[in-house]
């Protein structure tokens, strides 16, 4: 089964950003893809809070949510839409993730569980919290390419989410992203093929790449990982259209061969010590 990643430098114009995903939408239909996948914030990245707020809008009304159903329907594709900005009723944001079918049906939504607010080293400081609200649960949405449960970013940190997703059936991970280099050098690799082993599942997690018009500057290096932990795809640092090759019974075999899922266990707490 063959799928599609999208690496996206976004920026600051949700009409660009549109088109982009619109254009990868056909191309990755042309080129034999039964799903195609996308960045976090495939709609819109700026830092820029008053400049942005123009551009946010509840689900109903999204320009980008749409142009993607509607091209889905065009192409006769899945698409997974990694996440937008969308608002809430309560005027916070959710961080949350789309999976649209052939018929440009929403099929699953997913909010970003685990919030990034942090201090870099570099200068840089975060706070999701400030303007979103998190997700209350996990999500697993039935595919052509499988039973793919969904992440945001920052939720790869927390691997009692991956148990979950796997626990209710998942074999393939889907993690959009928006990392930052520094973090992104030291952990990305290593973390996401971490959660593909321990759930002997499929790792696809389309990034965010480049420097952006806000400023910002993100990894790229989109990935498809097997449930062994082997690298399929790296897509390294350039903004484009990638392709891989997801086989169902990969899953299978692996879990046959090391049975982490049949062999899992609540672990009580029996002693602590001072």
């Amino acid at each position: 089964m063959r799928i599609a990643l999208l690496q996206m430098t976004t920026g600051i114009d949700p009409v660009a950003n549109a088109r982009t995903l619109t254009d990868a939408i056909a191309d990755a239909k042309k080129g034999g893809a039964a799903m195609l996948f996308t960045p976090e914030m495939s709609g819109l990245l700026d830092s820029d809070r008053t400049r942005a707020a123009a551009n946010l809008h509840p689900e109903a009304d999204d320009p980008v949510l749409a142009a993607v159903r509607k091209a889905a329907t065009e192409q006769g594709i899945w698409v997974h839409l990694g996440s937008l900005a969308v608002r809430g009723d309560d005027g916070k944001l959710a961080n949350r993730a789309y999976v649209i079918d052939p018929e440009g049906k929403i099929r699953a939504r997913y909010d970003k569980l685990h919030l990034f607010d942090v201090d870099l080293p570099t200068g840089e400081s975060w706070r999701e919290s400030a303007s979103y609200t998190p997700g209350s649960g996990a999500v697993v949405v039935d595919t052509p390419v499988g039973q793919v449960g969904l992440a945001i970013c920052y939720d790869m940190r927390f691997p009692d989410l991956f148990r979950a997703l796997s626990d209710a059936g998942a074999t393939i991970l889907a993690v959009p992203a928006a990392f930052t280099r520094p973090t992104g050098a030291a952990h990305w690799h290593i973390l996401l093929r971490a959660r593909a082993i321990e759930a002997a599942a499929f790792v696809v997690a389309a990034a965010q790449t480049g420097v952006h018009e806000d400023g910002r500057a993100t990894y790229g290096h989109s990935l498809v990982i097997d449930p062994w932990g082997e690298v399929l795809l790296d897509m390294g640092e350039e903004a484009g259209l990638g392709f891989a090759e997801i086989d169902p019974a990969r899953t299978a075999d692996v879990r046959a061969r090391i049975p982490v899922l049949a062999h899992r266990r609540a672990i009580p707490v029996v002693e602590t010590a001072s």
